[in-house]
Parts: C-alpha cells; sequence; structure tokens
C-alpha cells in the first residue's frame, strides 16, 4: 500500500477535504539555497528540483498591489474556473477524480472542486502530486491513484501553460507507466489558461495575471514548490515538499480562493471556446526568442504572465520581454518586481504572450559576489 495522502492542518493550510498531498512531508530538513547560488549550480548542471529558493517575503505596497489585482481579476478567474470545469465534465463525466500539478496546479484545483461542488452538487476527490521537468510525474503518486480510483477517471490540472514543457513531459510519463505497469491514465492536462496554445482542455487562452501567480507559498496552502533530491526521496516515498507554517501570519491562500468562489454567481456563459486545436505556436515563439536573444537554451525563456512572475521571484532574470500595448493592469507586479531587481525591460511588437521572463543565460557569481557575468551577449 502507498502512504497516505498529508491534509491540513497538519500540512498546509487547505482545509483537509480541499487536497490531499500525495508528498512526502521535508519540513525540517535545511533545502533553501540563495537565488544566485542556486542558479549558478542549476546552469552548472544541478537539478532544479534538488534545492529549493527561500521564499519571497512581499512588502506592504506588494501585497498591497496583489490584493488590487485580485479584486480586479477575481470575476475573470471566477468565469475561466466555471468554463475549465464545465469542459472536464461534459467530456469526462461526473464522476472525475482531480489530480493537481503541485503546486502552481493546486489553487486551481481546488477552484474546479469548488465549482463542481456548487454548481452541481459534485464532491470530486482531490490530489495534489509533483511532477518535475526531465524527471517525470511521481510514479508513487500514480500507484495511490491507482489503488484508491479508476484510473481512467483521474483529470490531471496546471494553472497555465506557458512553452508546452510540462504538458510534454506528463504525456511522456504516463505513457511510460502505461509501458511498466498496463495502467493507463489519461495525458490531457486541464489547465485554467492556456496561452501556449499546447493544451485543449482550459478556460481561456488569453496570456493574462492570475493572482494565485503573485506569491508563492502564501498563495498555495504555505506548501513548497515540490523537491525531488536522491538523498531525500526514495522508491517508496513521494517527492517531497515543505510545509512553511511559520508564515501563517502571511497566508493568503483562503482568501484567493474565496474571492473567486465569491464570483460564482455572476459567471456567465461556461461554453468551451470553438478554436481548442492545439497547435502549439507558443513554442515557436520562445524557438525565435531563443534565436534572436543568442541564449542558446529554451529552458532559459519563461513566456507567459505566470511564469515571468516565477523568474523574477525564485531566478536571476536578465530582461524581461513586454508585449507593446499590453495591458498596464496585468504588468504592473511585473513591473515592480523588476524594479525591485533592476531588471530591464523591452517592449516587443507582435509578442504572443503578454511578456516573457529571460533568465540570466550563462550565469556565474565572481569570486567576490559581485554582479554575475553572461555567456550571451
Amino acid at each position: 500500500m502507498t502512504p497516505a495522502p498529508l491534509r491540513g492542518p497538519q500540512f498546509g493550510s487547505y482545509a483537509p477535504d480541499e487536497v490531499g498531498w500525495l508528498l512526502t512531508d521535508l519540513s525540517g530538513v535545511p533545502l533553501e539555497a540563495p537565488t544566485e547560488e542556486r542558479e549558478e549550480a542549476v546552469q552548472s548542471g544541478a537539478h532544479y528540483a534538488e534545492s529549493l529558493p527561500h521564499e519571497y517575503r512581499p512588502d506592504a505596497g506588494y501585497l498591497a498591489l496583489y490584493r488590487s489585482v485580485l479584486a480586479a481579476t477575481a470575476p475573470r478567474l471566477a468565469q475561466a474556473v466555471g468554463t475549465v470545469t464545465e469542459l472536464v465534465l461534459r467530456e469526462r463525466g461526473p464522476d472525475v477524480v482531480l489530480a493537481s500539478l503541485a503546486r502552481a496546479g493546486t489553487p486551481i484545483g481546488v477552484l474546479i472542486r469548488r465549482w463542481a461542488a456548487w454548481a452541481h452538487g459534485l464532491d470530486l476527490p482531490h490530489y495534489a502530486v509533483s511532477i518535475v521537468r526531465g524527471r517525470g510525474i511521481d510514479r508513487l503518486a500514480l500507484h495511490h491513484l491507482a489503488e484508491h480510483h479508476d484510473p481512467s477517471r483521474v483529470v490531471f490540472v496546471d494553472g497555465w501553460t506557458g512553452k508546452g514543457a510540462i504538458a510534454r513531459e506528463l504525456a511522456a510519463s504516463v505513457a511510460e507507466h502505461e509501458y511498466d505497469t498496463g495502467v493507463r491514465f489519461d495525458p490531457r492536462l486541464a489547465v485554467l489558461a492556456d496561452p501556449g496554445r499546447c493544451a485543449t482542455t482550459f478556460g481561456t487562452r488569453e496570456d493574462w495575471l492570475i493572482a494565485s501567480a503573485c506569491l508563492n507559498s502564501t498563495v498555495s496552502g504555505l506548501v513548497s514548490r515540490t523537491v525531488l533530491h536522491p538523498r531525500l526521496v526514495g522508491p517508496q516515498r513521494y517527492h517531497g515538499a515543505k510545509f512553511y507554517a511559520e508564515l501563517a501570519c502571511s497566508d493568503v491562500s483562503a482568501g484567493f480562493l474565496d474571492a473567486v468562489s465569491a464570483q460564482f454567481p455572476h459567471v456567465g456563459d461556461t461554453t468551451a471556446p470553438a478554436d481548442r486545436f492545439a497547435d502549439h505556436a507558443g513554442r515557436r515563439a520562445v524557438d525565435s526568442i531563443v534565436e534572436a536573444y543568442g541564449i542558446g537554451d529554451v529552458n532559459l525563456v519563461k513566456p507567459g504572465v505566470g511564469e515571468t512572475t516565477r523568474v523574477l521571484l525564485r531566478r536571476v532574470p536578465w530582461r524581461v520581454l513586454v508585449r507593446a500595448g499590453a495591458p498596464a493592469a496585468d504588468l504592473a507586479h511585473i513591473r515592480l518586481l523588476a524594479q525591485q531587481r533592476d531588471v530591464p525591460i523591452e517592449e516587443v511588437a507582435d509578442l504572443p504572450y503578454t511578456c516573457v521572463g529571460l533568465i540570466h543565460p550563462g550565469y556565474t557569481r565572481t569570486p567576490a559576489g559581485a554582479e554575475a557575468t553572461a555567456a550571451a551577449p
């Protein structure tokens, strides 16, 4: 038997019925490293999932900006939640099991579960599972889902798409799992927003700010990004994560969910968009940026508002590309974070995303810890 899922309040700040975390609790393990140190290690060959960045602690100005963004976008978020949930239920049936990709997918999975309960009286099981680029989905978590549910009923959930790396990772992992075990999971990913045009189940394809992308653990149940380190996670343990209980005074996870859920009665037509073909236009745009800026590594290009936010919060950013004429409201927090980190912003015509974050290419620290150098021009 696989280990039981972790639940709040012992792990995470979500209510115990809202999500079960198929994770190993690593709260007592020191995994954080300074951003610059992590960036140099990752670009020198270390895997990003073997350590954690220090949690970003927003100041009063940034929190005020987050609250204004949430107030302004909650109706649009609720509309997208309703649209993607209705699409999932119509195509996959009312007995689905939600498996959110931790961590960005978890708040969205909770909202999908809430919509299903509010609109249809359904009580959908909901889990959070880890998937790591280059390492795949947590196979032990898949075993747990198959032990307790019909694998054909499992729907994988994420917050948004960028260039489609996680969608491809999920498809490859599920195919490998089926080959090894004969157990088949549906690899189709349900996302709130699909600006990368690599999903067919989504609430919107517009690239706008999902408020939960503004923060890290304090809007995601106080749970860290997932960790996969060979010394900490063995074959009989799920991928790991930390519960930052000490940040409870800064936790806005419940407030985010409640603000969006309060807009459910005002949601309009939830008919799925007619154009649901995945043409992967986002990946082609990223390849063009890699070539134009001489970056040499597609993994250093993070397209979309959500991914750009992650670059500014967790990585060593090089510059931010912004689509000329993009709505100012979707970029206010990007401009603030870029200003705080002294990151240049370039306006680009015909950018298919609202913005794109570029990680510092060829990053190294000087011996004295001064400014970094870069291999690219």
